[in-house]
């Protein structure tokens, strides 16, 4: 495997662990979804998705 190749896997299982790539995911689909609205700012859809959590509470272990 190549050092590129590694490093791209490592920023990947990284990003995927601390949640980084959620956001991403998000204006993917916001995109994709309503086109013509503005996409929110990293901080906008941080708020958004603690609203919601706080809203539909689930079962967590922690």
């Amino acid at each position: 495997m190549s050092v590129r190749r590694w490093a791209r896997a490592v920023r990947w299982y990284l990003g995927e662990l601390t949640g980084e790539t959620e956001y991403d995911r998000y204006c993917e689909r916001h995109l994709r979804h309503h086109p013509l609205a503005p996409v929110p700012t990293r901080r906008d859809y941080q708020v958004l998705r603690t609203r919601h959590q706080e809203a539909h509470p689930q079962g967590r272990c922690c």
